[in-house]
């Protein structure tokens, strides 16, 4: 298998060599320094001279990523859980194949959770179904946080947790056929036009996941954004091997999964929710 989202020091009070992933992000930079300004017949070259020419402009392609990462506060609970539980159930990220029984000590089915926020209903779920296991992937820290939090007090074994990009742990560190339920709930949707290539459901990102389930595995999918509800069934009725578990073009009526809180304010504000089952065929 393989899945990894990651990301504490002996001495706290060394910043400069703590690993703490708290300190990491409160280590305050050195103040650049200005240049100094160059007089004006210094800047203007001699009439006769040939205009410098402006360094090429790096045209390296760098991928389209589907999130951006909030600045968020932590409360007491998440520094303690991060500082006392990220070594329980963080895994560091490696671009290397993970098996389910290095990760859990078993080969007990695995749901993988994509951007599981605050990790409210991954924890509801885990405590729920102690015969599966259960993969969290989001790069938030403070939702990290929250849901070792959460699965320190439950005292649950069947978690773990990758804090790095979802693209990365898909695509180096889950083997083939090792997913049983990858669960994708209320993505960022992209609302303008020009951002809905960073939509994170699209034909060919399902299409390259299909390896990694199992056969008859599912993609469940939830948004309470009805224009990418209608993006998410015209791009899952267009991979191939995937069947629409409610038939094709429709939703799921009833789903099967805990409420969230993204639903909880949907439903304050008048939306609706809208879930797809996908089964592999």
């Amino acid at each position: 298998m393989s899945t990894n989202e990651n990301e504490i020091g002996s001495n706290p009070e060394a910043v400069g060599a703590s690993s703490d992933p708290l300190r990491q992000e409160t280590l305050h930079k050195a103040p650049q320094q200005r240049a100094p300004q160059q007089k004006a017949q210094q800047q203007r070259a001699p009439l006769n001279q040939e205009p410098q020419q402006e360094p090429a402009a790096d045209n390296t392609h760098r991928p389209i990523r589907s999130y951006v990462i909030r600045a968020g506060r932590y409360t007491d609970a998440q520094k303690v859980a991060i500082s006392e539980q990220w070594d329980n159930y963080v895994v560091e990220y490696e671009p290397r194949l993970f098996s389910t029984h290095e990760l859990f000590g078993n080969d007990n089915p695995l749901t993988v959770e994509i951007g599981f926020g605050m990790g409210d209903s991954l924890l509801e779920m885990a405590i729920a179904n102690p015969q599966r296991n259960f993969l969290g992937i989001e790069v938030h820290k403070p939702g990290v946080g929250k849901l070792l939090h959460g699965v320190a007090e439950s005292g649950l074994t069947n978690v773990k947790v990758f804090c790095h990009d979802a693209i990365d742990i898909l695509a180096h560190c889950i083997g083939a056929g090792c997913i049983d339920t990858l669960l994708i709930f209320f993505p960022d949707p992209w609302h303008k036009k020009r951002h809905n290539k960073r939509r994170l459901v699209q034909t060919e990102f399902i299409t390259g996941l299909l390896p990694l389930l199992a056969d008859a595995g599912r993609i469940h999918l939830a948004t309470d954004w009805e224009p990418y509800a209608e993006h998410m069934v015209e791009a899952m009725e267009a991979v191939q091997g995937m069947t629409n578990a409610n038939g094709a073009g429709q939703f799921w009526p009833v789903p099967d999964r805990p409420g969230t809180k993204f639903e909880r304010r949907g439903i304050r504000l008048g939306h609706g929710v809208w879930d797809l089952l996908y089964i592999k065929s």
